[in-house]
């Protein structure tokens, strides 16, 4: 009897069975059928595109201008650099942009790729919020290059031809992994020899070869363009490295100009030659080309050693089966070889003249024909794209343990690459970005769907190198438009079966997980039940979410702590300078935003105004900058810590994620009922929405938060429906709407929505007065370790100090509960105040300032209404204090009500024996006596 299919396996043959075409595209640059991803049935509602909300000034339009004047002004050729460096394209002189998106970045650029997508997506974005055609521009100049080099990387490598020493010559890009290999007879196992290169290196790293003739590491002969002092080394060897002979320069060879290096050996001599001149000799030489037998690896600018490929540019290489003379040599300083008194190389004589195809021919009448080819072999595999070769991708289906030096994420970058190609054709209907990103998902098909379940579940539990980022959601979101049942399979091979079992089955192991690699899974998850109506994947997700708000929850909305979860409920032992990852917080987002499409569940959206409000806002510096983004990757919540918004080495996860959010602040504040009969008005910010089918705009005036309010006002024509207004969890009284003037009868109820129905009129004006109080959040784990909000702005104390500071905030409390009147406003300056001469300020304002966003709670006397009782505030063994107690009962409707609360307390105290009988009248009597802010 034949073993069971996996269930996957199952699953992707239904699929198979089942799946029509939805779509059919050309691989031209026209327009498409449609370009619109179609909504889920299983969403009950639906968001608008970003092309229907438009953002009016407010905090955040000053921030998503600075990122669209960066978008705009940004050279793309830049990014371009890397992916036609790969495919062994001219790149134009375009300088990468270094860090994670170029070769000297950490881990030698294994990532790199990964920011050309974010940019991508941030152009699309930029356009639909726009319609500037610059960006759209952009966008082509994009897709038209990485079309280009996806061709290109499907074929032999050719010759890149550029203006030579003396007429034309061979470019080696850096980052192309190409190289040139000549026919074994090239030595002609010559005991005497001369051999000669016109080179031009463009890159400084230490032994790229200009030759290397050898079978592996033991038998070779090699000449470097640097050795580890930088400078010039032939070396021969039948014993590998400790058994070199060798020849050292004086210099170094200066980048991106011509220099001429020569070698002969003759008998026991050996010399170097720089530009002409005799750099370096060795007469104790005893091995020659004739000692190293015959060679299987003859090579211009590839080492028989893990070196780096030479980046620069060829001219002539000869090689003589003499040694020529010192004269000889000079003139060939000023001449072709042919042209000089030595003629051209008797065994091999290359002058690089080809401008097209991918070999070289031999001058010396010897017909030893060289062919260019690369590292990593080729042509690549149908619908690879990538701005490096496969072999990270090979080397993590073997791969047993994480080590980013080797490999980083194939998978992530896959899906950055993805996305920003999706996201341009969504924008653009360039139908070749939907070729490209259709390609690359049939590609990793044809890898993944041919490796064992265990193999997969091994890859995706490695820390790093088998991190896929959000590549699920995307996957799906593409099948939704071409159908392909291959798509739809794919998605599921990704499937990491411990963490998606653990979660749906509500069992909480993410202590020691990496925060951001594993929160975007969760994205994909619930487009995969979407998909294939799976409810274990949206039973996962939900569960999901729950283990980390708040549990594993910062006031700003933030997540991890040098990327990685600690256990449940530990917030103050977490805290330090490398918290809350910024992707992290926009991936919550987006999963906080796709579970409300299935659930209304108003904490979601609660979740989703502290993290934009604060996390979000606050980690786009308030700055311009054509170079840089300007975004945070941690934000240290520890007590003084400044914001580094230039992070690491530049062009990080975050900075691309950054980018993306700053572009895309308008897209949930309001969604729609799939029939149609509710607006749902998640957010207050100003903005401008324009819901077609209806036929109508509204409109929100607002300075939020700096306003406590916002002002609906309805424009086009008449429409029935349901405007649901939401009421912050924090609103916990005086939430108001009015409708033309007139109050709407109703309770509203903090954390719910308040539901206005009626057929809307153009000209209707909605007021919603949503009043701010001050407020404290605990650390789950240290209730003395609090933050301050005001409404649902996180207000930080700014301060040089790197201690915890102590305030307190009773001191002049108000009746309804609100922290404020403690604090005083600074003139001028909205949402600024200062206490006991220290200011407090938004978290959202992207400054340098010190910041302490968590303070200890000191609380050491009894104060009602800025009256001092004279006792000492006591506390219990979990650190309640009794004024903790006491203000827990707010609001209180009057003084009377307080007053009642401080003698019940008081009196509970007092019987045991926690408060002096004498000291508790004392607390009642001031209490009695003291006036309050109602």
């Amino acid at each position: 009897m034949a073993p069971a299919l996996p269930r996957r396996r199952l699953l992707q043959a239904a699929l198979f069975a089942t799946a029509t075409p939805a779509f059919s595209y050309a691989a031209g640059g026209g327009s498409a059928a449609a370009a619109t991803l179609p909504a889920p049935s299983a969403w009950t509602l639906r968001p608008f595109e970003l092309k229907d909300v438009k953002v009016g000034q407010g905090v955040f339009a000053a921030k998503r201008q600075l990122m669209l004047d960066h978008g705009r002004g940004y050279d793309v050729n830049r990014l371009l650099q890397v992916f036609r460096a790969n495919a062994g394209l001219s790149t134009g002189g375009a300088v990468a942009p270094g860090g994670w998106e170029g070769l000297d970045g950490e881990a030698n650029g294994n990532l790199r790729g990964h920011y050309t997508g974010h940019f991508l997506t941030m152009l699309s974005q930029a356009y639909a919020s726009t319609g500037d055609q610059a960006y759209a521009d952009k966008i082509r100049t994009m897709i038209g290059a990485l079309t280009d080099v996806r061709a290109a990387l499907r074929k032999d490598p050719a010759v890149l031809s550029v203006t030579g020493k003396f007429g034309t010559a061979a470019e080696n890009v850096r980052g192309s992994y190409q190289y040139v290999s000549l026919p074994a007879a090239a030595l002609n196992s010559s005991a005497t020899i001369t051999l000669s290169a016109w080179v031009k290196p463009t890159h400084g790293a230490n032994w790229t070869r200009v030759f290397d003739f050898g079978n592996n590491n033991t038998r070779y002969m090699y000449l470097a363009a640097r050795n580890a002092s930088g400078v010039p080394r032939f070396a021969i060897s039948t014993n590998g490295p400790g058994g070199e002979q060798g020849l050292n320069g004086t210099a170094a060879l200066p980048l991106n100009q011509w220099s001429h290096l020569a070698v002969t050996i003759s008998g026991s001599t050996g010399t170097l030659y720089v530009n002409g001149t005799s750099v370096a000799q060795n007469t104790s030489m005893t091995l020659n080309p004739s000692s190293l037998g015959a060679l299987t690896n003859n090579w211009l600018g590839r080492s028989n050693f893990d070196d780096p490929v030479f980046a620069g540019v060829y001219d002539e290489f000869n090689v003589w089966s003499r040694a020529l003379t010192a004269a000889e040599i000079t003139s060939l300083q000023s001449n072709r070889a042919a042209a000089s008194s030595a003629g051209r190389g008797t065994l091999a004589s290359y002058t690089f003249d080809e401008t097209t195809g991918g070999t070289f021919a031999d001058a010396s009448g010897r017909g030893l024909t060289a062919t260019l080819r690369r590292t990593w072999g080729g042509p690549s595999h149908t619908g690879f794209l990538a701005a490096y070769p496969e072999t990270q991708f090979i080397d993590l289906e073997s791969r047993t343990s994480p080590d980013y030096t080797k490999v980083w994420a194939p998978y992530y970058t896959a899906h950055k690459i993805l996305k920003g190609l999706l996201d341009a054709y969504l924008a653009t209907d360039d139908t070749r970005a939907l070729d490209l990103a259709s390609g690359m998902c049939d590609w990793m098909y044809s890898r993944l769907s041919k490796l064992p379940e265990a193999t997969l579940q091994r890859m995706w539990g490695i820390f790093s190198s088998g991190e896929f980022g959000g590549i699920v959601e995307t996957i799906v979101d593409l099948y939704t438009i071409t159908g392909k049942a291959e798509h739809l399979a794919l998605a599921r091979l990704f499937d990491l079966d411990k963490l998606i079992d653990a979660c749906a089955a509500n069992t909480d192991t993410l202590d020691g997980l990496h925060a951001n690699q594993h929160i975007p899974i969760f994205t994909g998850l619930i487009r995969l039940y979407d998909a294939t109506g799976e409810t274990r994947y949206l039973t996962a997700a939900k569960n999901f979410w729950g283990m980390v708000v708040p549990h594993r929850m910062y006031g700003i909305g933030g997540t991890s702590t040098a990327e990685f979860w600690k256990a449940r409920g530990v917030i103050a032992g977490t805290i330090s300078d490398t918290t809350a990852e910024s992707c992290c917080a926009y991936n919550l987002l987006k999963l906080s935003r796709m579970l409300f499409f299935h659930e209304q569940d108003p904490k979601y959206m609660d979740y989703y105004e502290r993290a934009l409000y604060n996390q979000v806002l606050g980690s786009k510096q308030d700055k311009a900058d054509a170079e840089k983004p300007l975004v945070t990757y941690f934000i240290g919540l520890t007590p003084g810590h400044v914001r580094d918004y230039t992070p690491k080495q530049g062009t990080t996860c975050c900075e691309g994620t950054g980018m993306e959010s700053a572009t895309k602040y308008q897209d949930s504040v309001y969604f729609k009922k799939a029939d149609g009969s509710a607006l749902y008005v998640n957010l207050y910010s100003p903005t401008t929405l324009t819901w077609a089918e209806k036929g109508v705009t509204v409109t929100q005036t607002t300075d939020y938060p700096r306003e406590q309010g916002s002002t609906l006002t309805f424009g086009g024509g008449s429409a029935a429906f349901e405007l649901r207004l939401r009421v912050p969890s924090w609103a916990t009284s005086g939430f108001r709407v009015t409708v033309n003037g007139g109050a709407v009868s109703g309770t509203p109820v903090a954390g719910s929505y308040f539901a206005v129905s009626r057929t809307w009129q153009s000209g209707d004006v909605v007021k919603v007065a949503v009043p701010f109080r001050a407020r404290v959040e605990k650390a789950l784990d240290d209730s003395g370790l609090q933050t301050l909000f005001y409404g649902p702005v996180n207000l930080v104390a700014r301060n040089s100090g790197t201690s915890y500071l102590q305030f307190g905030l009773f001191r002049n409390a108000a009746l309804s509960g609100d922290l404020l009147p403690t604090l005083s406003p600074v003139s001028g300056k909205p949402l600024h105040y200062t206490l006991n001469g220290t200011e407090f300020a938004p978290f959202s304002e992207g400054t340098e300032e010190p910041t302490h966003a968590y303070f200890r709670r000191s609380e050491p006397k009894v104060v009602f209404g800025t009256t001092d009782s004279g006792v000492t505030n006591p506390a219990k063994s979990d650190g309640t204090t009794l004024l903790d107690e006491i203000w827990a009962g707010a609001p209180f409707g009057n003084k009377a009500a307080l007053v009642s609360r401080v003698q019940s307390t008081v009196n509970s105290w007092v019987s045991a024996g926690l408060l002096a009988q004498a000291d508790g009248q004392k607390v009642v009597t001031t209490a009695q006596n003291a006036s309050y802010v109602s």
